[in-house]
């Protein structure tokens, strides 16, 4: 009868042990269906938003294109070179990015090994040389004490059959954390190219608001030289000086907060991009020269799901909850593992690898769990309602989702209308001063009234400025809340 090399028998039962592999306990993960609607908002969605001309580009109507797409550099709707280029920059600097991919290639590495652990067998070579002192008295025999060499060399293999899937429903969900891990890099890079964007203007709204009190500063401090002069010629009291010079001190006074909310938002802009607040690299950004994107891509509700990283992170956990039942499920059966090893064993290294000092052997071992007080049904339990509430996660997630894109849709139509109607107020108000400021200097109203158009005119202006940049900051939200895009990048 021929006999079967050793050596090609552990081949044989490594391949014996992939083809037994078969059986995969456990729950098969499908992605859960999209929320059945074909709207973000309650009742008519808007089309388009209110144009106020007078806001300049930041007053434009904005139309929302139903079922469009979302370019990846979504930031190059606002047609700004300065702003683009500290996007390049903040991608390439930013340590939140840079950890985000680190911890990335992490979760890539540990399942790469795991895929090697799992399905291939563990092959080791091994080589043990002693030298011994034999005591032959043991054997009765009076002699010497012999003293001898001893060479092994062997080649070791193992594998632990996967027969119920245990192995690969952990694979299963590190390949899902794999994901989960890309989707949160995914996440980062949105939320630093939407911080960037929306810290850019607000910068550039502070300096509007700042630049517009310093204007009414010198306008209060014009007004009080001609109140000092009609002091002079009898035709003010004093009192009316003294107001004015508080008036003035409390317009000041509003610069320093104004002053340290600008510088705040410089550096925190500064650290976004990965740069020191004291490198001074970022650029100027006038509020008045960015453009508004006129035409917002809206995708469809049923696409939301599939585009946000959140939601995709979300359901990747989920995906890694499912496979741990199948983990759980397989430690309560047999576990199955082969071993076998081959090589010499001689005293003398010259004749160590001849076949007649060869040694091998094979070995199967079967391991059932019988009692340990109920752990390992425990942990099956365990796992089911981790993903009942991986489950419950994944719909608070999406709801969170649908109501970010309603509350930006419904955002961007009412910081249209507050625009319009701030632009109108603050057109009315400077109309009001200058008005009073002509009476006032003919002496046909009181000095009251002065004080009060100038408190309406200076309220008005700053509050024209931030509804102009709510306009910008909202539309970047609108982007962020639809995924940005990054599917297409």
């Amino acid at each position: 009868m021929y006999r079967i090399h050793p050596k090609i028998k552990i081949g044989l039962l490594a391949l014996l042990s992939c083809g037994l592999s078969s059986c995969l306990l456990g729950p098969d993960f499908h992605s859960p269906k999209a929320p059945e609607t074909d709207s973000y908002t309650a009742g008519k969605s808007p089309t388009k938003t209110v144009s106020t001309p007078a806001a300049g580009k930041g007053g434009k109507a904005q139309h929302f294109v139903v079922g469009e797409d979302i370019p990846a550099k979504w930031w190059y709707l606002f047609h700004s070179e300065a702003l683009n280029d500290l996007i390049k920059t903040g991608i390439a600097n930013s340590p939140n990015l840079a950890s985000a991919q680190a911890v990335l290639r992490q979760a890539q590495e540990t399942l790469i090994a795991q895929i090697g652990t799992s399905f291939y067998p563990a092959l080791s070579a091994q080589m043990i040389a002693e030298r011994e002192s034999f005591p032959t008295t043991s054997f009765g025999i009076n002699s010497p004490s012999r003293v001898f060499n001893l060479f092994n060399p062997s080649l070791n293999v193992s594998y632990t059959l996967d027969v119920f899937g245990g192995a690969r429903r952990e694979v299963e969900a590190l390949r899902a954390q794999v994901d989960y891990e890309g989707y949160e890099l995914i996440a980062s890079y949105l939320t630093l190219t939407s911080n960037i964007v929306t810290l850019a203007v607000t910068v550039a709204s502070y300096e509007e608001q700042i630049k517009a009190t310093r204007e009414l500063v010198k306008l209060q401090d014009d007004e009080l030289k001609i109140l000092k002069k009609q002091l002079q010629l009898g035709g003010a009291s004093g009192i009316d000086v003294l107001s004015q010079e508080t008036q003035v001190a409390q317009t000041r006074a509003t610069l320093p907060p104004l002053e340290q909310n600008y510088q705040k938002t410089q550096h925190a802009l500064s650290v976004l991009v990965g740069t020191l607040p004291s490198n001074n690299v970022l650029p100027h950004f006038d509020l008045n020269k960015i453009y508004l994107p006129e035409h917002l891509p809206v995708s469809l509700p049923s696409a939301l799901v599939r585009q946000r990283p959140d939601v995709k992170a979300s359901e990747a956990l989920l995906h890694v909850a499912s496979a741990q039942i199948g983990v759980a499920t397989a430690n309560l059966y047999p576990q199955i593992t082969l071993t076998g090893s081959y090589g010499w064993s001689s005293n003398v290294p010259n004749a160590m690898f001849t076949s007649t000092f060869a040694t091998w052997n094979y070995i199967g071992t079967v391991t059932q769990p019988i009692f340990n007080g109920g752990a390992l049904r425990a942990k099956k339990r365990e796992a089911i309602a981790a993903y009942e509430q991986a489950a419950a996660q994944y719909r608070q997630t999406v709801l969170q989702a649908f109501q970010n894109v309603a509350d930006t849709l419904r955002a961007l139509e009412n910081d249209a209308k507050a625009l319009q109607a701030q632009s109108l107020a603050e057109r009315t108000a400077r109309k009001n001063l200058n008005i009073t400021l002509r009476q006032y200097r003919l002496g046909g109203v009181n000095y009251l009234s002065l004080l009060a158009a100038e408190r309406q005119y200076q309220q008005s202006q700053i509050s024209r400025i931030q509804a102009q940049a709510a306009r910008y900051t909202d539309t970047v939200a609108l982007f962020q809340a639809l995924g940005g895009g990054w599917w297409n990048g």
